[in-house]
């Protein structure tokens, strides 16, 4: 009896440490980590994020990349009239954050482009400030030519090409879509026709692109075939990053297309793919559902895609 009791409490002795074990390890990962390590908490809109999104390295699973409508550098509410909080025009809001530990901890760099974010103002009336060339929290480039970055972001990694296709022994690609509009109103001064577009930034240096480098990151490529009427929206991005696949390598953005509005009768938002065999440099666009949203093709207003390790894309 003896031995079976010492048995029964080595078992429950056992079951302690292996609870309290499981305990200590819930308790270690649910502990929430900050990611916009550089925004403020004050004042509004400047403490402002949302809609993120993240992306991993899968030839270096500890480096993380994440992204989100990010109003760091707009001006703050009690600029010029304290009624109002409004987006300060030119200004780009697509944010960009770094982890090279798995999430544990993260960067937020600092880059140069239009921004408003020292347009405090006070309460009561003031003049309030003008935008101009300073530091920003969001993607580099955009104000230089002439674009202005719109969030909805979307990440991927993928093989970086080199002069014997894509591999990872070339290093990774970071791709970044988000939405962009034209920083002039001035028609003869747009970059591209219609309200709204897509654009892809790039980077081969998540490190130099983290400490702050610009020229870690390639200019915005526009990847939307645009016209006058048209308005992208919701977009996503992936790479295919699977060695077996014969498409490896090649990126896919997928967006709705709000082409005009019809009164609510038949609006057209089709579902596009676009997809880039050379790195991000040129892009094909595709339509692939029907354009009309109604009661007999439904509605939709968004997309993911994804690649499989052969030949599917979905």
């Amino acid at each position: 009896m003896s031995v079976l009791r010492t048995h029964h409490r080595l078992l429950i002795g056992m079951l302690a440490f292996i609870v309290a074990a499981a305990a200590a390890r819930i308790i270690a990962f649910t502990s929430d980590t900050l990611v916009t390590v550089g925004s403020p908490t004050s004042p509004f809109s400047q403490n402002k994020q949302n809609e993120p999104a993240i992306a991993v390295d899968a030839n270096h699973p500890t480096i993380l990349v994440a992204g989100a409508n990010d109003n760091i550098d707009m001006e703050a509410c009690n600029a010029g009239d304290d009624t109002t909080c409004p987006f300060t025009d030119g200004v780009g809001v697509s944010g960009v954050y770094f982890s090279f530990d798995s999430g544990t901890t993260w960067t937020q760099p600092r880059y140069t482009g239009w921004s408003a974010r020292d347009c405090l103002g006070a309460p009561g009336p003031d003049p309030g400030c003008t935008a101009h060339v300073g530091p920003i929290g969001t993607l580099p480039w955009y104000y230089e030519n002439g674009l202005v970055s719109d969030g909805d972001p979307g990440l991927a990694f993928g093989p970086k090409p080199g002069p014997n296709g894509f591999s990872w022994a070339n290093g990774s690609r970071l791709y970044y879509a988000n939405l962009t509009s034209n920083f002039s109103a001035d028609r003869d001064e747009a970059a591209f026709k219609g309200a709204e577009a897509l654009a892809v930034s790039r980077t081969d240096d998540v490190f130099g692109a983290a400490a702050g480098n610009m020229n870690a990151w390639m200019p915005p490529v526009i990847v939307s075939k645009q016209n006058a009427v048209l308005f992208e929206d919701k977009e996503q991005v992936w790479a295919d990053n699977a060695a077996s696949s014969p498409f490896f390598g090649n990126v896919y953005v997928c967006s709705a297309a709000f082409r005009s509005n019809s009164q609510g009768l038949a609006s057209p938002v089709p579902i596009l793919v676009a997809t880039s065999d050379d790195g991000g440099d040129t892009w094909t666009t595709r339509q692939i559902t029907e354009a009309a949203t109604n009661n007999q093709q439904g509605s939709r207003s968004g997309c993911t895609i994804r690649c499989g390790s052969r030949r599917r894309v979905s």
